[in-house]
Formats: C-alpha cells, sequence, structure tokens
C-alpha cells in the first residue's frame, strides 16, 4: 500500500485518515526531514542576493511534506495516542526538535536573512512581520551566539522535547491507572442521578455491569466531589487527582531537570531566567509586568475568599473556617448554592445537551460573523466519536473545514484544546483551514452538559474561530500563532455569549420536551455567576504564581518539589484550604512542552481583553453588525500580522481597562 502522505491531499485538505498506517509515518518522517534540509541547504547557498523571494517565502513554503505529517500525527499523539504511537513519539520528538534546531542554526541561512533586511526592498505589513518574526526566531534560537554555545543550546531543546514528551506521557499513564469504583448506595449517596448515570456508562465501558467508576477527568471528579455525601471517598478522589505524577510513576525529577535545562538555555541566551526568555516574546514583555497584574486581583480575591470560607464553615456547621479540608470545599460549596440560589443540577443540565450546545455555538457564529455550517458525514475521520462539518460564508463560499472530537476516552490526553490538520494561508492560492476542537465529556446517551463544560465547548470553538477565520498569506503568521498573552482573547470572549439570556433561550431546550429555559431559571444561574469566585480565582492565580516560580530561580531545578512549591505558596499567603489549580507533578501546560512554560498567567492576561472587548457587544448589541465585523477584521481574521495591542485598539478605539475584569469576577 502507498503512504498516503506521499500522495496529492485531498481538496478539503483533510487527511485520509482510514489510509493511515502506523508504519507510514516514520518513512514519512525520514523523508520530510531530508526534504526539508535540501530545501534549507539551496535557500542558503544560493548564488543570487538574497531577497524576500528567495529567501522569506521559500523558507516559509519548505518542508510542506514535514509540515503534513506533523500536523497528523501531533494531533492523533494527544486525541487518540496508543502504546506504538507513544512510543514512536518519544523517537520523533528529539528528531523533530534537533531538525528545526539545525535550520535556525544555521549561519549561512541567518545571514541570508539579515541580509533581506537591509536590501532597500518594498515589502507589505505582513511581509515586514514575516521578516522580524523570522530574525526574532534565528535570535531565539542562537544564531548570534559562539557555535559552542549555539551548539549547547540545540541540544538542551532537544533534550527538553525528550523529557516534556515523558512528562505529557506520564499524567496520561497516572490518570488512566485510578479508578474510583463503588458499589453499595452508601458509597453513591448523594450523588444526583446525571453523576450516578456518568459513573454507570464509565463502569460498562469497562467491562462492569454492576459498579459505578468515576475518574480524574475534570468532567468526573468534579460532580463527584460537589455531590458525594461520604466525605472518605472525597478525600480519596481529591488525594489521588492532587498526587497526580507521583503514584504509578514520578514525575518529580524530570520537573528538576526540565526547570534545570530551562535556566541553562536561557543564561546562554542572555537572559536572567526562563521566564525572562519567554516573556520577551510576549505582550507583558517582563516578569514584574505579569505580577503586578497577579498581584492587583490577588488582594481583592483574598479577601472574597475568606468570605466564603466562613460562609461555608457555617453552612457545615463548624466552629471555625480553619476547620475545614481542601476536598469538602467543592462540596459545601454546592450545599450553599443550591441554599442561596435553589439551583437544582439536574435540572440545569436538562437544559444542556450537547447537540443542543453545539448547535448554539454555531448560531452565535452565523449572528454574528454570517458563517453557516454543515454536517459532512462523508469525509474521512480518525475516529467514529469526531464530527465534521464544511464552514461557509453566508454567500456560500467555503471558509474551511470543522471537526469536533467531544468524548473523554483512555487514548486522549485529559483537558480540552483546539489545533488543526491544516493550517489557512494564502500563497497562490488559498489553503482552506482544517480545525479541531477536542474536549473530555462523558460519552452518554443522551450526554447533557453542566454550565463549566458549556462555557469549555464555548471557549474552545473561539479558538476554533481564530483558526478558520484566519485571512493571511502565510500560514506560520495566521491564526492562533499569535503572542501567546493574546491567544486567549477570542476563546474567552466567546465564552460570554454561552449565558447570555437573549443566546440561552435560543439552545438551551429541555433535553425531552424541547422546551426553551424557563426566565427563572435563567436569572439564577445569573445571579450565581459571581458566586465562589474567590475560590475559582484563588486556585487559578496559585498555579500562575508557581509557575512564575519555577521559571524565575534560576536554581529551581536543584530543589525539592514539594519544598519549593510549599515555599512558593507561602511567599504568596495563600490559603490552606485551596489548592493551586496544578501542582508541578501533573502541570501539562508548564512541563508538557516550552509553549505556556512561565505563561500560565496569560488567561488572566486575556481576560482583562475580553472583559473589556465584551463591554463593546453590551454597549452597542450583542450581535451589533459593526461591531462583530471589527472584530472579526481585526482580531479574528489578522492572526500574528501585527502587533497584538495594535490590533486590540484597531477593534476597541482604546487601550483595555482592567475594571471590567474585576467586576465580573465579583472582586471590585
Amino acid at each position: 500500500m502507498s503512504n498516503p502522505f506521499f500522495e496529492p491531499l485531498a481538496d478539503t485538505g483533510i487527511p485520509d485518515f482510514p489510509a493511515i498506517r502506523f508504519e507510514h509515518y516514520r518513512e514519512a518522517f525520514d523523508r520530510g526531514f531530508e526534504q526539508q534540509r535540501e530545501e534549507v541547504h539551496a535557500i542558503a547557498s544560493n548564488p543570487e542576493a538574497a531577497t524576500f523571494a528567495n529567501t522569506l517565502e521559500a523558507l516559509e513554503n519548505s518542508g510542506s511534506l514535514l509540515t503534513r505529517v506533523e500536523d497528523v500525527f501531533w494531533n492523533l499523539t494527544s486525541s487518540d495516542t496508543n502504546d506504538e504511537l507513544q512510543a514512536l513519539e518519544c523517537e520523533i520528538a528529539p528528531q523533530a526538535s534537533a531538525h528545526r534546531s539545525g535550520i535556525y542554526a544555521n549561519v549561512q541561512l541567518y545571514a541570508r536573512v539579515r541580509a533581506v533586511r537591509e536590501v532597500e526592498e518594498s515589502l507589505s505589513p505582513e511581509q515586514e512581520q514575516l521578516l522580524e518574526e523570522t530574525l526574532r526566531t534565528f535570535i531565539r534560537a542562537g544564531a548570534e551566539l559562539t557555535d559552542a554555545q549555539r551548539s549547547r543550546v540545540s541540544a538542551i531543546t532537544e533534550q527538553l522535547a525528550v523529557l516534556c514528551t515523558r512528562f505529557g506521557q506520564n499524567v496520561l499513564k497516572d490518570n488512566n491507572d485510578y479508578a474510583l469504583i463503588l458499589h453499595s448506595q452508601d458509597e453513591l449517596a448523594g450523588l444526583p442521578d446525571y453523576v450516578l448515570e456518568m459513573g454507570r456508562d464509565e463502569a460498562r465501558a469497562r467491562g462492569m455491569n454492576d459498579a459505578y467508576v468515576f475518574t480524574l477527568s475534570r468532567s468526573s471528579i468534579t460532580p463527584f466531589l460537589q455531590y458525594a455525601d461520604n466525605p472518605a471517598l472525597r478525600e480519596e478522589i481529591y488525594r489521588a487527582y492532587s498526587s497526580c505524577g507521583t503514584r504509578s510513576v514520578d514525575n518529580r525529577p524530570l520537573i528538576r531537570e526540565i526547570v534545570a535545562l530551562r535556566s541553562e538555555r536561557a543564561a546562554l541566551l542572555g537572559f536572567a531566567s526562563h521566564a525572562d526568555f519567554m516573556l520577551d516574546d510576549r505582550m507583558a514583555k517582563t516578569a514584574v509586568a505579569v505580577r503586578e497584574l497577579l498581584d492587583k486581583v490577588w488582594q481583592p480575591c483574598q479577601e472574597q475568599v475568606s468570605k466564603e470560607a466562613v460562609a461555608l464553615a457555617e453552612c457545615a456547621g463548624l466552629a471555625s473556617e480553619h476547620e475545614l479540608v481542601p476536598w469538602d470545599w467543592w462540596y459545601y460549596t454546592e450545599k450553599l448554592r443550591q441554599e442561596r440560589f435553589d439551583l437544582d443540577p439536574d435540572e440545569i443540565k436538562q437544559y444542556f445537551k450537547l447537540e443542543n450546545v453545539r448547535d448554539g455555538v454555531f448560531e452565535v457564529a452565523n449572528k454574528l460573523y454570517g458563517i453557516v455550517f454543515r454536517e459532512r458525514a462523508d469525509l474521512p475521520l480518525y475516529h467514529p466519536d469526531v464530527q465534521a462539518y464544511e464552514a461557509t460564508e453566508a454567500d456560500g463560499t467555503l471558509i474551511g473545514y470543522f471537526l469536533f472530537d467531544f468524548y473523554m476516552r483512555s487514548s486522549k490526553r485529559s483537558g480540552a484544546w483546539m489545533s488543526e490538520f491544516r493550517a489557512q494561508s494564502y500563497n497562490g492560492q488559498r489553503a482552506a483551514p482544517v480545525i479541531v476542537n477536542c474536549c473530555n465529556f462523558p460519552k452518554s446517551e443522551p450526554c447533557l452538559l453542566g454550565v463549566d463544560e458549556v462555557r469549555t465547548l464555548f471557549h474552545e470553538f473561539g479558538h476554533g474561530l481564530h483558526g478558520l477565520l484566519s485571512n493571511v498569506r502565510y500560514a506560520s503568521l495566521g491564526g492562533t500563532n499569535v503572542k501567546q498573552d493574546f491567544v486567549e482573547l477570542p476563546s474567552q470572549i466567546m465564552e460570554h455569549w454561552a449565558m447570555e439570556p437573549e443566546v440561552l433561550k435560543s439552545y438551551a431546550r429541555h433535553v425531552q420536551t424541547d422546551a426553551p429555559i424557563p426566565d427563572a431559571l435563567i436569572s439564577k444561574l445569573k445571579a450565581s455567576e459571581q458566586f465562589n469566585q474567590g475560590f475559582a480565582t484563588t486556585e487559578y492565580l496559585a498555579a500562575c504564581y508557581l509557575d512564575l516560580a519555577w521559571h524565575s530561580d534560576p536554581d529551581a531545578g536543584a530543589r525539592d518539589v514539594e519544598e519549593f512549591e510549599a515555599q512558593a505558596l507561602q511567599d504568596i499567603g495563600k490559603t490552606p484550604l485551596i489548592d493551586p489549580r496544578y501542582k508541578g507533578t501533573y502541570f501539562q501546560h508548564i512541563f508538557s512542552g516550552d509553549h505556556y512554560s512561565a505563561g500560565y498567567y496569560v488567561y488572566i492576561w486575556a481576560q482583562v481583553l475580553d472583559a473589556d472587548g465584551f463591554e463593546a457587544f453590551k454597549e452597542r448589541g450583542l450581535f451589533d453588525p459593526a461591531t462583530a465585523s471589527a472584530f472579526r477584521t481585526q482580531i479574528l481574521e489578522r492572526g500574528g500580522t501585527v502587533d497584538p495591542m495594535t490590533l486590540y485598539r484597531a477593534f476597541r478605539g482604546r487601550d483595555p481597562e482592567v475594571t471590567p475584569l474585576l467586576k465580573n469576577r465579583g472582586l471590585l
């Protein structure tokens, strides 16, 4: 059988998944590496004077085969992996890192790129941006270092690729190795029907017909902690979650090695710490600026969380809030929520059938941007659970393709994310993007979502729109290829529409009667939006501070992991009642790759933008055509072709203000 990666790609851009066999990956990677090496050599050794076309555009267009196989391989190692793929992933990760390092450590190629800047050539703004970003990439890869230093930077980056891959695989293994298996009614006391059904479905999927199984997936552990009356079981599953990465595996040595190597690389590149190195290429620029924002939110947040703790202690009948323990916070919070707002979790979920929420987010996109989504059951897909849609403009013009992979499974890593199987570009002809949204909702029939899961779906769809509506020439500048602290703006602003009464009335319909969600229930949901925000903000910010601590201290790699994190949390005065959202041993954002390292703060940074930006829609109308058009053309379509704050000002007409964020979180 011929290798499908060597065959022409279908016009849709969707890979021929059914034709791909495991052995095709290795063969395609080897040929892809070799082809791009030859292309880069030809660019670097070109005897003609360097121009934008024969250097920058040629480099941008190189490696097309490698990109094709990488787009499939790295997506599937996250969403549908197996032992063979994981073993190959450990081989490919360092090779891919070394290959990239070889390109950006090429002194001859770097000289040609620099020469383009010195040529008086008329370039478009997007071409100017590509030139500047390419130069920055070379410099950050060590192009201006000595040969020995550059070689060491490349070796470190290659080693980090191996360690980060192992870290992520360890988290997946530890998650999959744990299951809370229950049988008796005493063990199940307090759990509402939808949680019981979820536990029963998970047990059946594991071949256990007389049991209920709960896992460390957020969609499983969170409702268990909220409703299970048995405190010992709440403690057991909570401790299992918070010790992930230390049970069947041990990620602590990996953390120390990753942190030490990142610190060494930063020093070689002239930075005081890995945080300084990463932030130099973000909107925030400095760790001081990040800490200023975190501190600005942390102080009012701690005042709010103290009030919440007192209220929970009263609800639990405790003499003092100091008698609370972390695994009880969710439970008594839910009791208090029901007491204050009369919210029945079973009743709420009846209005959030997965298919209705999906159609609701489609309708929002249609009202804002005129996009029409049509299901395509004829397209090849990588898993039976995946759904495919064709996205067009109102006039029928093709935009791209959108894949949904909603359900949790053991072959998929935890969390939710957006990715792409083909990026949008326009280089001779338009390449339509192929976008995928992955979630981890429990697979059941019907699949009913909680409010947080509804927001997750809207959030990831916002990322998806960023990739889908990209309208740039060069793929490396398109879609979500923006500064890391800007990338969450399109996703987080999308969340705001999910709970707007006008939008809820259109998609939140009862699973049995199809009746729209009643106004009384909408009022309760709106009234409870700021409830428990002290807790939610504290667990998130604590993880942000941990991330900065690991990557600001050059000597952190020599420290004991638990002691280091305990000290970092003590330094900010964190209450012992609330753990950070992630501890180091399962903090995949920062240790499964470089992308979010020293960057977990980006969600709160972008929340300043999304809260302020959504005010424009509230002022002018949720679906005001002019405001929606401005957001599409100035934010979603432009990718990384322009400085992000310049784009935001073009949309909003001014700099963002922090007040709407504090107001939304009830922290004013």
